[in-house]
C-alpha cells in the first residue's frame, strides 16, 4: 500500500469523525424522519444597531428595549445598548452570518474573553433589561448623542426590538422622529430621500463589527442616476458611525430621490434621516425588498398629503396597479390608478388626502407584468406652519411576530391590514416599563381591509409598554405603530412599520449516519 492510498485513507476516516462528530452535536430531532423539516427554535443572541438620534442641542432621546416571553428559553442572558466603540459585557458578533445566531457555539461563551474572563464595559450601558416581557428605558439630551450598539442573549435575544424616539422642539427637522434599531446588513434601499435645497438629508452608516466596512451609495432621480463625486468606497471604521450627508455627494438638487447603499466588505446597519426646514423631520427606514407587489402600511387618517415614491432598479419599466386598502375594501384613487415607473428611474406622485380621514395602507401590484420596486411614502399632519412629516416603507409582513415599543396610554395607533384574505391577529400590550399587567386581544381584519384596532391597555399602566403582534392565521398581515405627541401646537408624529421579529431560528435536523464509514 502506498503512501497516496495511505493519506487518502486517514483524509476519509477524518471527514467520518467529523461529519459524526457534527451530527452528534445537533439539536435533538424533532420528528424521527431526519428529512423531515428543520425545528424552529429560539434564537439565542441579537444583535442591533442604533443611529446617533440627532444633532440638535435640542434633541430628548428616549431609548426602549423589550423582548416578548418566548417558550423554549432558558432563565438566563442579558440585554444592552452601548455607546459605538465601548466593549460590552459580551463578545459582539464575530461570526459575520448576521445579526441573530442559532443554536451553534460562540467565542467567548457566557460573555468571556478567550482566557475565561469577563470583558470590562468601557462605559455603563444606556439601558440594561431585567426581564423578559417588560420593557426597559433609557434617555439622552443634546446632539451629542452617540450610535448605540446593542445585544441581547439568552432568554432576552428572541424578538429583542429597540426604539429611540426624539423630540425636536424647533429647528430644521423638529417634531417627533422615532428609529427602529435594526440589523446589520449588505444593501439597502431608501425611495423618499432629497438633495433639494430645504432638505437636510444624511445617510447614517453604523458598523457593529471589529473590522472595517466598506460602503458604495448610489443616487437615483427623475432620469436615472445621478452623477456622484465621493458615493464610492466610503470607509466605516470598526464599531463606530459614519452619517453621510446626500447633498454633498452630488451637485444636482432633485425633490425625490433614491437612494442605494451597498455594502461591498464587512456590513453595516443604514438609516436615513430626514430633515426639512419647513415640515419638520423623521427617519426614513429601508424599503422592503424589491418586489414586483408591495404594501405600505398604516398612513394615518388624518394626514393631510401623501406623496408616493417609487423606484425600479433595474432597466425595466414598470406599470403598478395603485389601490388603498381602507377599512371597507379595496379603493382605487381617483386620477392615480396606476403608476408608470421607467427602469432605473424615480418616480413621485401626490396622492393628496387619499385616506379622507380613514384608517389606510397603499397596495401596489402590477398591472401587467412583474417588475421588482421598491417605495415609500412620504406623509404630512397638520396645516399651515404647524405641518409635521414622517416616512413610512414599503414593508414585509409580520410574519410570525413582531413588536412596536415606547407606547403610551395616550397618542399610539396600531393599523392592520390584510390585503389578500381575512385575518385573525393577537395583539399583546405589555406590562408598562414602570408596572402594570399585561393585556391581550384578537381582531379580525376582512380581506383587502386595513383597521385601526382599539388597543388593549395594560392594567395599572406605568410608564410606556410594548404592543406584540402575532397573526393568528396564515394570511399576511401588514402592521404599522403611529406615534402623536403635540409640542408648542405642532403635532409631531412618527410612523414605525413592523417586520417579523426573527424569533426563531430553522435549525437542520441531523442524525448519525454510520454509513458513511462504509463508503
Amino acid at each position: 500500500m502506498n503512501r497516496t492510498t495511505l493519506s487518502l485513507i486517514a483524509g476519509t476516516a477524518a471527514l467520518a469523525a467529523v461529519t459524526g462528530f457534527a451530527a452528534l452535536n445537533q439539536p435533538a430531532a424533532a420528528g424521527p424522519d431526519t428529512a423531515r423539516a428543520a425545528a424552529e427554535l429560539p434564537v439565542e443572541r441579537t444583535s442591533l444597531v442604533c443611529p446617533a438620534p440627532s444633532s440638535s442641542d435640542l434633541a430628548e432621546t428616549a431609548y426602549t428595549a423589550f423582548t416578548p416571553v418566548t417558550k423554549g428559553t432558558q432563565d438566563n442572558g442579558s440585554a444592552e445598548l452601548l455607546p459605538a466603540g465601548q466593549e460590552s459585557t459580551d463578545t459582539g458578533d464575530e461570526s459575520g452570518k448576521g445579526d441573530e445566531d442559532d443554536k451553534g457555539e460562540k467565542d467567548g461563551k457566557d460573555g468571556k474573553d478567550g482566557k475565561g474572563g469577563k470583558k470590562k464595559a468601557a462605559e455603563k450601558p444606556l439601558l440594561t433589561q431585567k426581564a423578559p416581557g417588560t420593557p426597559a428605558v433609557g434617555e439622552t439630551t443634546g446632539g451629542d448623542a452617540p450610535a448605540l450598539l446593542g445585544t441581547a442573549e439568552g432568554q432576552f435575544a428572541p424578538g429583542w426590538t429597540v426604539q429611540a424616539t426624539t423630540e425636536v422642539a424647533a429647528g430644521s427637522g423638529r417634531g417627533l422622529l422615532g428609529v427602529t434599531c435594526t440589523p446589520a446588513d449588505t444593501e439597502f434601499w431608501f425611495p423618499g430621500v432629497s438633495t433639494a435645497a430645504d432638505r437636510t438629508d444624511y445617510v447614517h452608516l453604523t458598523n457593529p463589527d471589529d473590522s472595517a466596512a466598506v460602503a458604495d451609495i448610489e443616487l437615483y432621480g427623475k432620469d436615472g442616476a445621478l452623477q456622484t463625486t465621493v458615493g464610492e468606497g466610503i470607509t466605516v471604521p470598526p464599531n463606530s458611525s459614519e452619517p453621510v450627508l446626500l447633498s454633498t455627494l452630488t451637485d444636482e438638487k432633485q425633490d425625490d430621490v433614491t437612494v442605494h447603499v451597498n455594502i461591498r466588505s464587512g456590513r453595516v446597519g443604514a438609516a436615513v434621516q430626514a430633515l426639512d426646514d419647513k415640515l419638520g423631520g423623521d427617519w426614513l427606514a429601508a424599503s422592503a425588498e424589491p418586489a414586483g407587489s408591495l404594501v405600505i402600511p398604516g398612513i394615518p387618517k388624518d394626514a393631510t398629503a401623501v406623496r408616493l415614491i417609487a423606484h425600479t432598479p433595474g432597466d425595466t419599466d414598470a406599470d403598478l396597479k395603485v389601490q388603498l386598502a381602507s377599512p371597507t375594501g379595496l379603493i382605487t384613487p381617483a386620477g392615480h390608478e396606476t403608476l408608470h415607473i421607467k427602469g432605473g428611474m424615480t418616480t413621485a406622485v401626490d396622492l393628496g388626502d387619499v385616506t379622507r380621514g380613514e384608517a389606510g395602507s397603499l397596495i401596489l401590484t402590477p398591472a401587467d407584468r412583474s417588475v421588482p420596486v421598491v417605495a415609500a411614502v412620504r406623509v404630512l399632519r397638520g396645516k399651515g406652519d404647524d405641518q409635521e412629516s414622517a416616512f413610512i416603507p414599503a414593508a414585509a409582513p409580520v410574519g410570525t411576530r413582531a413588536s412596536a415599543v415606547d407606547n403610551s396610554a395616550k397618542g399610539t395607533t396600531l393599523s392592520l391590514t390584510a390585503p389578500r384574505g381575512t385575518a385573525k391577529v393577537k395583539v399583546t400590550a405589555s406590562a408598562g416599563s414602570g408596572g402594570g399587567k399585561a393585556a391581550s386581544q384578537t381582531y379580525t381584519i376582512k380581506k383587502g381591509t386595513t383597521q385601526d384596532v382599539e388597543l388593549p391597555v395594560p392594567d395599572g399602566l406605568k410608564g410606556t409598554y410594548a404592543l406584540t403582534v402575532e397573526p393568528l392565521t396564515d394570511t399576511p398581515v401588514y402592521a404599522a405603530r403611529t406615534l402623536t405627541a403635540t409640542r408648542e401646537g405642532v403635532p409631531g408624529f412618527t410612523v414605525q412599520t413592523l417586520p417579523d421579529d426573527r424569533g426563531t431560528v430553522a435549525v437542520p435536523e441531523a442524525d448519525e449516519d454510520v454509513a458513511v464509514l462504509q463508503k
